[in-house]
């Protein structure tokens, strides 16, 4: 039987969303999932079981998205530093994202999209990834951008690499592409090309920093900060995002 303070929590959240203009809610959300290992202290435990609990609220995540009619979602799951870890931490939160990557795309309903550096992965873990994009490639869903070794910084170097091969393959000088660059070119070579730019940047844990995440990209966004750990973010912290968004007046660098 529910307590008071979840029905309490029930009549709110739905008296937030009630308030949500739907034409202000953004069709990209990016988060960074932070906390996991901080929770998983607070109540003694390994850290393994704050990803674990971490990856559960994803799947619950993803579907209050779904319910706002969001277009696209970029989780930041493991980041290009995080892969320096000691082994006994690494592996097991590798096999986490691998099961939950795995479940996303059993589901059915999300259009997996792999947002990183693969070669930096084991290969256990790139081909559960490039495994997912492929059985939801068809999807007409929303797509949700997983982020594993990712860095904004070699997301960039990246973007230049690519875009330097490619005009390099069409016998295109130096000085001809110096003449010709501007910021669509680079935007074309990101990990998320295509993808309209995240609206809103998530960060819970109580941190106040993007850490790299979507450097390029998140450059109008705007940033919302929850002091919940990420296993303890709840719809109505959701909704307070969301409803906090609404009501910015948007400037775009202004």
């Amino acid at each position: 039987m529910p307590g008071l303070w979840d029905v309490v929590y029930g009549v709110y959240e739905r008296r937030v969303q009630r308030d949500l203009p739907p034409e202000r809610v953004p069709a990209h959300v990016g988060v960074i999932v932070d906390g996991n290992r901080r929770w998983a202290r607070s109540f003694g435990a390994k850290t393994a079981s704050g990803h674990a609990a971490g990856a559960q609220k994803i799947i619950e995540f993803l579907g209050w998205c779904d319910e706002l009619d969001v277009e696209v979602v970029t989780l930041w799951l493991l980041s290009t530093d995080n892969l320096s870890r000691p082994p006994d931490e690494l592996e097991p939160l590798l096999r986490i994202i691998e099961q939950l990557v795995d479940d996303l795309a059993s589901t059915g309903t999300w259009k997996v999209h792999p947002v990183g550096a693969p070669d930096l992965l084991p290969a256990r873990t790139s081909e559960t990834l490039k495994e997912a994009a492929a059985r939801t490639s068809d999807i007409d869903g929303m797509t949700v951008n997983v982020a594993v070794g990712y860095g904004g910084r070699r997301e960039l170097a990246d973007a230049v690499r690519s875009l330097l091969h490619e005009h390099a393959s069409k016998g295109t000088t130096i000085e001809e592409l110096a003449e010709l660059l501007d910021v669509e070119h680079i935007a074309e070579h990101l990990y998320t090309r295509g993808q309209p730019d995240p609206d809103l940047v998530i960060r819970t844990s109580g941190e106040q920093r993007l850490s790299g995440f979507l450097l390029w990209q998140s450059a109008h966004s705007e940033f919302y900060f929850c002091e919940a750990m990420w296993p303890d973010f709840r719809r109505v912290d959701f909704l307070r995002a969301i409803r906090a968004y609404a009501a910015r007046q948007r400037r775009y660098g202004a």
